[in-house]
């Protein structure tokens, strides 16, 4: 009977064990389903991602799964650390803009950053400069640059291209030969690298440290000459070309632009539509209205025929609109009047030199920065029959998270216009913005 006993109690032991390897086995095999299942994300967010390293197709292979690594997370806490860098948390001020391709904690499919070149410094020791277009031009400019270098053989060498005294027009006047097309341009950029030079005389850090340029219409000239894909020659005879094909599209049809003011409940692209077809029922064959300029949030720029511009001038009630201002331009620039325009851009372009940007240079056709050379060439000519997205550019440039510094903006050319844009697209960034004026 006692062998009986000992023998079932035996029996009962073996089974407990071996139910207890089962079971040990079933769960271990659990964990390595899970860590298997959670392997890809991770190794291609959580860690490789977060360094800039291209993402490789899992291939199937042999696995290694070590306890250390994967054991102790939840597969929540598994997908919450693909995705949120809490491995990278910065632990010092200095630590947001070097521990990430991207703005600390931002969603980089929706963020803009990704569109502008962001080095891992601090943004307060970088610099970004803007530079005006048309409409910013007065009797007078220029005159306190001349004590600088280089300044007055900017304006002999451009006046000797142009064929006519341009310093004589910047100081002189009158104001409405200025406000003309073929010389307003040519002018702007000039002045506008005219206080190039002042910066580089009075805080030569500031050009050193540029990580970034952008010029609104024809500022995107100036812009390009000053990250070196024209010499200042050739970006002469460009925006000689330019100014004087604009001119002439600009006599083909009467035309003109006005800054518009308006509210949420504004009704700004319709009445657009509604001036376009008021045009063709006048019998005009070349009839354009549209958006031509992205300034800031309830501010716009409306280029049209003249009658479009009157007809939304005299309604402007029906659609909602608050305040209107006509510009001192001679055209309808950045809409489909400037199409005569587009062929002697290209041409000229393919007779001067045109280099890689030796600093990143937005354009206004879609915020983002110019690759090479071949992109200036194809996107440029494009430009003066294409809205200008300057308030796109600005999020491009500064979109950054809470606590995040802002690089230093320098504004060159005259007027302060630029500036005064970025405070009502980013109040933060509009701190540390200063206007080189010229």
């Amino acid at each position: 009977m006692a062998v009986m006993v000992e023998r079932n109690f035996k029996v009962v032991m073996m089974w407990r064990h071996w139910f207890r390897l089962a079971r040990r086995c079933t769960v271990a095999d659990h964990q390595t389903c899970i860590q298997m299942s959670f392997l890809r994300p991770i190794s291609s967010s959580s860690y490789c991602l977060a360094r800039g390293a291209s993402r490789k197709p899992f291939d199937g292979g042999t696995v290694t799964v070590t306890e250390d690594t994967y054991g102790r997370e939840s597969p929540k806490e598994l997908l919450d650390n693909a995705t949120t860098y809490s491995e990278q948390e910065p632990q010092t001020h200095e630590d947001l803009w070097t521990e990430g391709p991207y703005p600390h904690k931002s969603n980089f499919k929706q963020s803009q950053a990704k569109n502008s070149r962001r080095p891992k410094v601090d943004p307060r020791e970088t610099s970004v400069l803007l530079f005006p277009g048309q409409g910013t031009q007065y009797v007078g400019m220029g005159k306190e640059l001349l004590k600088y270098p280089n300044v007055n053989e900017m304006y002999e060498v451009a006046s000797q291209i142009l064929g006519y005294d341009l310093l004589e027009i910047c100081l002189s006047g009158p104001s409405k030969q200025l406000s003309k097309t073929i010389y307003q341009q040519p002018a702007i950029v000039v002045s506008s690298l005219a206080a190039v030079e002042k910066l580089r005389e009075e805080n030569p850090a500031a050009l050193e440290s540029c990580i970034g340029a952008a010029g609104f219409s024809v500022g995107e000239i100036t812009a390009l000459t000053f990250a070196g894909v024209f010499s200042f020659e050739d970006a002469i005879r460009l925006v000689k070309v330019r100014a004087e094909a604009m001119q002439l599209a600009s006599e083909i049809v009467p035309s003109g632009m006005m800054t518009v003011f308006y509210g949420p409940d504004s009704r700004l692209g319709f009445a657009c539509s509604v001036a376009k077809e008021f045009c063709q029922r006048q019998g005009l064959t070349e009839a354009d209205c549209r958006i031509a300029s992205y300034l800031y949030p309830h501010c716009k720029v409306v280029a049209g025929n003249e009658e479009a511009l009157s007809f939304i001038e005299e309604n402007k009630a029906d659609f909602r609109l608050k305040r209107l201002k006509r510009l001192p331009v001679s055209g309808a620039f950045h809409t489909d009047l400037m199409l005569p325009a587009i062929s002697a851009l290209k041409k000229v372009l393919n007779t001067i030199t045109v280099e890689n940007p030796l600093i990143p240079v937005h354009s206004n056709i879609d915020g983002k920065y110019y690759k090479d050379a071949e992109q200036v060439k194809k996107q440029l000519p494009r430009q003066i029959c294409k809205p200008v997205k300057w308030e796109q550019t600005m999020h491009i440039l500064y979109e950054r998270n809470r606590g995040t510094a802002f690089p230093l903006t320098f504004e060159c050319g005259p007027g302060k216009s630029l500036k005064a844009i970025l405070k009502m697209c980013n109040a933060k960034a509009f701190d540390s913005c200063s206007a080189i004026e010229a």
